[in-house]
């Protein structure tokens, strides 16, 4: 089955991988959410620090180049963590997976079915 355009299309396939995840998943999955997101964001701000205190750049470069990356974490944040259902839990892991937010240790209490899908699996085949 080939999945067009993005690793998370296709309604059959949400439909069929929401059904099967477990409880105790999604469960985890609530608890778990803060915590990347607080690591995601320590990283982030990091790269801002760095960014903003580059030699070599003016003033005016760094504003500029940080303003345009603030925009850019900040959608990405809105697509990881915003508006997390049962039903969507498994795109939102694959997308986390995609924007390096979730690491393949973070699903270690998981159920291996979910941990096979979200890092294992060829989503895309």
């Amino acid at each position: 089955m080939r999945i067009p355009d993005s690793p998370v299309s296709g309604w059959c396939l949400r439909s069929h991988l929401s059904a099967t995840l477990m409880e105790s998943d999604w469960e985890k999955f609530q608890t778990l959410v803060p915590t990347l997101r607080e690591r995601y964001l320590a990283e982030r701000n990091a790269r801002l620090i760095h960014g903003l205190t580059a030699p070599g750049k003016t003033e005016t470069e760094r504003f500029w180049e940080t303003a345009e990356t603030l925009k850019q974490e900040a959608a990405t944040l809105r697509r990881c963590i915003d508006g997390h259902s049962r039903s969507n839990m498994w795109i939102a892991l694959v997308t986390m997976r995609a924007a390096g937010m979730i690491r393949p240790e973070d699903l270690a209490d998981f159920s291996e079915e979910l941990q096979r899908r979200v890092f294992h699996d060829d989503i895309r085949t």
